[in-house]
């Protein structure tokens, strides 16, 4: 027997305008409030999250959360690795280069963070010095970790990028802010020691996430995003 349809609550225009809204206000937080956000609050984003569609529903994501001293602890082990200027240690390989429109595009984003801190174009100690700033989480009060089963391979890690958007969307619709972070996943060793994880266990990502300081001016620029005649190409003959 076929599941019943869904009966929805609102109109499909309420519908859609509400995703569009959350995804128009969606950005990467890099200045946050010290206010914890409460154990139901998160627990609630977890359980829209998990409802992330995955191949042949594996639901590979496994999510490590540290708040309080948890997190302090591995925000120490993991800032003295980076700016130790340890050999980066992923268990995905990074992009090669960029190249074309993606390196300016990636550029375009460089440069708005850099003009609205008041860093001069050039100044690479000035850059490091921000980059570091992934390691202190941008100040959130919590941090996802988000790894998936090595076997699963580049599946399961794609599985995982839909959990990350999905969560980032669940934490707009309740008010809180979030900042998705590969840098984190250069310490991929240092994450499976801190945390005893098994071997087979292959770090994706992070999410730093809490309340947004939005009097920051780290937290006043949008990126852009690209048209649709620039990323899809229609076929109907």
């Amino acid at each position: 027997m076929d599941a019943k349809a869904p009966n929805p609550r609102y109109a499909t225009e309420d519908r859609i305008g509400v995703l569009e809204e959350l995804l128009n206000e969606r950005y990467s937080v890099r200045a946050f409030l010290p206010k914890e956000v409460d154990r139901a609050t998160i627990e609630h984003v977890l359980k829209v999250a998990q409802r992330t569609a995955s191949w042949c529903n594996s639901q590979p994501w496994q999510v490590l959360i540290a708040s309080g001293a948890a997190r302090e602890r591995f925000r120490k082990a993991i800032y003295a690795e980076a700016a130790s200027g340890a050999r980066e240690d992923h268990d995905f390989t990074p992009p090669r280069e960029y190249v074309g429109v993606y390196l300016e595009r990636r550029r375009e984003s460089g440069f708005q963070l850099y003009n609205t801190l008041g860093i001069a174009r050039g100044d690479k100690f000035a850059y490091a010095m921000q980059a570091l700033e992934n390691y202190n989480f941008f100040g959130a009060p919590h941090v996802a970790i988000i790894h998936t089963n090595e076997p699963l391979g580049i599946y399961g890690a794609i599985d995982c990028g839909a959990y990350v958007g999905n969560f980032m969307l669940a934490a707009q619709a309740l008010g809180l802010g979030t900042i998705p972070q590969a840098a984190l996943a250069r310490h991929s060793g240092l994450i499976r020691r801190h945390f005893s994880l098994p071997d087979d266990r292959r770090v994706v990502c992070g999410i730093s996430f809490g309340y947004a300081d939005h009097a920051a001016k780290v937290n006043s620029y949008r990126t852009s995003r690209a048209g649709l005649a620039e990323t899809v190409t229609f076929l109907d003959e």
